[in-house]
């Protein structure tokens, strides 16, 4: 690995599916990811044990957001981030919008608070200082729109266009702390639009919606503007090795392609996530609303009973 310039030099073969996804795992998402599934199983098995049932569904979401990490961090895709920008474009845009929806439709928050053990008086378990953390007032800052609708929007434009980029790319640390930001961030900006966790905030489906499309266009414009560039953007991806066979402006242009497909992805797969709820809240409203005309409808016909009966005694 070559340090010289503003980015780093692989000599790696050309990409191919069969050597490019050999095992080069990244040890931090690696243990993190194993951590991650290892409790969300044990909640899981702890729930089942005591007779709570837990939707299928939640737990094939989650593991698959957490292997959608795993993919492009634990394997050879991670090592052609390093020197391919539509392979880094990939990593981006899978670790920001998808791998966060996944995860979040998994509902960690909601399995850890029902597996968790409830500690006794004055005292502060792993479960107490969770509903802490959701209740504080940083919470709610960082979970705000006005916070997290400018920080996704920045994510792109202020660390792309910028040296700070290059600055990242110089080590694998800095992609690393890169990495975990956009993971971080795309949590973040879906957490409230999902709404299936809870937290400080939970707009209703139609603001949830509104949020959801004031960020993703952004994308779009950020892909354009990569495709429609004349030349490389981004020091790091300027001169490729010669054993990758590629054009830097070629490699810039299928990065801006992959940025601006992408940003539909999250978009349909959101809305069609907030339309289902949406749904099935407007049906529970509804059996509500039957339970409470049935005991209404049940007081009205006991109180017309005791009136003719009332009537039967006076006629008498």
């Amino acid at each position: 690995m070559d340090h010289s310039g503003h980015g780093m030099t692989m000599d790696l073969p050309p990409f191919t599916l069969g050597r490019g996804l050999a095992w080069s795992a990244d040890p931090f998402f690696l243990v993190a990811c194993l951590v991650g599934l290892g409790l969300y199983a044990w909640g899981v098995v702890r729930l089942r044990r005591r007779g709570d049932a837990w939707p299928v569904g939640r737990t094939i979401s989650y593991v698959i957001g957490v292997l959608t990490i795993m993919l492009v961090m634990c394997t050879g895709l991670n090592d052609y981030g390093m020197v391919m920008f539509s392979v880094h474009m990939v990593q981006h845009m899978i670790i920001s919008m998808l791998s966060p929806i996944l995860i979040l439709l998994g509902a960690p928050v909601t399995l850890a608070l029902r597996a968790l053990p409830t500690t006794g008086k004055g005292r502060k378990g792993p479960r107490e200082l969770l509903l802490m953390l959701l209740h504080s007032r940083y919470m709610r800052i960082i979970t705000h729109p006005a916070f997290t609708i400018p920080l996704f929007i920045a994510s792109l434009y202020a660390l792309y266009f910028t040296p700070l980029f290059d600055f990242l790319m110089g080590s694998k640390a800095g992609h690393l702390a890169m990495m975990v930001h956009f993971l971080a961030v795309g949590i973040v900006f879906f957490w409230p639009i999902i709404g299936v966790d809870p937290g400080p905030q939970r707009p209703g489906y139609l603001m949830r919606m509104l949020e959801l499309f004031a960020g993703m266009p952004f994308h779009a414009f950020f892909g354009i503007a990569l495709m429609m560039a004349s030349e490389p953007m981004v020091s790091t991806f300027k001169n490729p090795s010669a054993s990758l066979g590629i054009d830097a402006l070629s490699d810039q242009t299928a990065a801006g392609g992959i940025a601006w497909a992408f940003s539909e992805v999250p978009s349909v797969l959101v809305l069609l996530a907030l339309l289902f709820q949406w749904y099935r809240s407007e049906q529970r409203q509804a059996r509500r609303s039957d339970r409470a005309a049935d005991r209404d409808g049940d007081k009205e016909l006991e109180a017309y009973n005791a009136y003719l009966a009332s009537l039967n005694a006076r006629g008498r």
